[in-house]
């Protein structure tokens, strides 16, 4: 089956079709804390002791899943060759309009060493003629962002994770191969990146409130690497000092800072011997964080409710959601202070992390809770989508006899996004040769799922018969609205012409297509609705529904799919690639 993924063939992709496709198929989560294995170029979770790998799996150790980096650093490099442009506009985007923390990572790698670095071009008679786009600054740029509270600038750990990224072997011949780098040299290239984090440390030296910050939330040891690898000189001890860090003299006897024998290492001694009552005074009065804390207690001690509970103001409202079956089994989920911190965390959620989180605790009001949460995330992510234009969505959900086996799948996917539409804004409807209109009875996951339970996959397939369904329930859009259809199926039905030609007989006016393409096994994929597409001259786009399995591509993926009607009559892609473009590119300031 050819190009079951890509609306295009790839030779016929250009930068905007490679870059959305990127957006809607790739996880691009490169770093994982855990051991883990890889079966087939992806990475899965390492099985249970005695439980036997995979066929053909590897096991991976904690840190960078190359191959994982690989895939996606090579996808950004062939958008970056198509248009320079369009990638250095992406770059800012990534950096200010999403959470998406390793693509963030890449996309500053690739900006600090691609070799447009504001070199002088000369006319034919030698004189200079004009100086190039430095582009080489925007990876600064990304590197050195700063907004107060904000959660999507850099953290230390990104930092360092850039620098890991280029110096990776196959990172690094990539590169080359780019001509990013001294083909003859044995050293990663780096371009910019030792300026970047040099700069990147001076700036929490010369602001010691935010090292010291940087330091209670648990980068110590982070900043430490990021400055030996910089190679940064410090313009005081007190640098050292905050980070506990010792200091000797080289041996060409030319150190000079740090060396002071007043110098007043910050040693965060272990809580052996002190009492619950003790480290909770000294939780308190020292401001010590979580992070800081749980590696330094007595085993005869532990986490204590008591300790715990003295820990919670220092959490910020992520850990507190990734805490949650930690606070549960202290039983502190009953104090009504506590309870009421959790809760609104909750309503701060900005993915479906929360999804995961709650296969881990016993109560079903807390399970709840969570699951709320990431309707919550949903909710944010659609209102984001549609800030600037009134969207209205149909969802055309294929429940067909070719979907059998695959329709369980759709459910699941369908069951993390619908929640997050206001329930005026979308409609769905089911199909196989006759069409059913189904309406939640609210507007959160536990309705749709409950609405989706008893869909079974039967009968012919007929994409037109859930839009007349819905027609004849009598859904109308206002004039100012932009529709936006959402098939979920296999796409394998009727010709496209005559999916096309329902919307004009009903006078609807679609300003987007898209797919989630959920295919049973070996089953024939079909062309429906992208032919549909081109006959009504709208952009289309699609995504499998394989990759709402990971809680952070449910928001990021419907962000891309509400996007695409902003341009209304544009080219395949071009309505989200608009919003990129008319991202201001990042600037390093001071």
């Amino acid at each position: 089956m050819a190009n079951a993924r890509n609306p295009l063939p790839e030779a016929q992709m250009g930068p905007a079709e490679k870059l959305l496709d990127l957006i809607l198929s790739s996880s691009a989560h490169l770093w994982h804390n855990r051991p883990g294995i890889e079966v087939a170029g992806t990475w899965q979770m390492k099985p249970k002791k005695g439980t036997p790998l995979p066929r053909g799996a590897k096991e991976i150790r904690p840190g960078l899943h190359v191959t994982a980096a690989e895939r996606l650093y090579t996808r950004l490099l062939e958008i970056y060759a198509l248009n320079h442009d369009l990638f250095a506009h992406f770059a800012s985007y990534a950096l200010k309009e999403t959470d998406w923390r390793d693509l963030k990572v890449a996309a500053s790698a690739l900006m600090l060493v691609q070799n447009r670095s504001g070199q002088p071009v000369k006319d034919d008679d030698g004189s200079v003629a004009f100086v190039d786009d430095d582009f080489r600054r925007i990876g600064e740029a990304m590197l050195l962002f700063y907004e107060k509270k904000s959660q999507r600038m850099m953290t230390p750990k990104a930092v360092l994770r850039v620098a890991e990224l280029l110096e990776t072997d196959e990172i690094s011949k990539l590169n080359r191969k780019a001509g990013f780098g001294d083909p003859a040299s044995k050293k990663a290239p780096l371009g910019r990146w030792k300026r970047a984090a040099q700069k990147w440390l001076e700036y929490r030296e010369a602001n010691p409130q935010l090292l010291e910050g940087l330091v209670k939330a648990g980068f110590k040891e982070t900043i430490k690497a990021i400055a030996r690898k910089a190679g940064y000189k410090p313009k005081s001890q007190r640098f050292f000092e905050v980070l506990g860090w010792k200091q000797k003299q080289a041996a060409g006897g030319h150190r000079e800072v740090g060396l002071s024998g007043t110098i007043k290492l910050e040693k965060k001694d272990r809580f052996d011997g002190l009492s619950e009552v003790e480290i909770c005074e000294a939780i308190e009065t020292q401001r010590l964080s979580y992070k800081e804390v749980v590696g330094r207690l007595p085993k005869d001690v532990g986490l204590t409710p008591a300790i715990m509970a003295t820990l919670v103001p220092s959490l910020s409202d992520r850990d507190l959601r990734i805490l949650t079956p930690t606070l549960e089994s202290l039983g502190l989920m009953a104090d009504a202070e506590i309870r009421t911190r959790w809760e609104k965390a909750i309503a701060e959620s900005t993915d479906q992390r929360a999804l995961n989180i709650a296969k881990n605790v016993r109560s079903q009001a807390i399970k709840e809770k969570l699951v709320e949460a990431a309707d919550v995330a949903t909710k944010k992510a659609v209102t984001e989508a549609t800030k600037d234009v009134d969207v209205r969505v149909m969802f055309l959900i294929d429940k067909s006899g070719s979907m059998e086996g695959a329709i369980e799948q759709s459910k699941d996917a369908l069951t993390k996004i619908l929640a997050g539409f206001p329930m005026e804004k979308v409609h769905i409807a089911t199909f196989d040769t006759v069409g059913t209109v189904l309406i939640p009875k609210a507007a959160n996951s536990a309705a749709v799922k409950h609405m989706l339970a008893s869909i079974k996959a039967s009968g012919g397939t007929t994409h037109a018969a859930a839009v007349r369904a819905l027609h004849g329930a009598g859904v109308r859009f206002p004039d100012s609205a932009r529709l936006v259809v959402i098939v979920v199926g296999d796409e394998a039905g009727e010709a496209g012409d005559q999916f096309a030609r329902v919307f004009r007989d009903l006078a609807y006016v679609p300003a987007a297509l898209a797919m989630m393409v959920s295919v049973a096994g070996h089953g024939a994929r079909g062309n429906t609705v992208r032919s549909a597409a081109a006959q009504l001259k709208v952009p289309f786009s699609e995504v499998n529904v394989a990759s709402f399995d990971d809680p952070y591509q449910v928001t990021r993926v419907l962000k891309a799919l509400l996007d695409a009607p902003v341009a209304v009559g544009a080219s395949p892609q071009q309505g989200w690639v608009e919003r990129v473009m008319r991202t201001p590119l990042l600037e390093v300031k001071g």
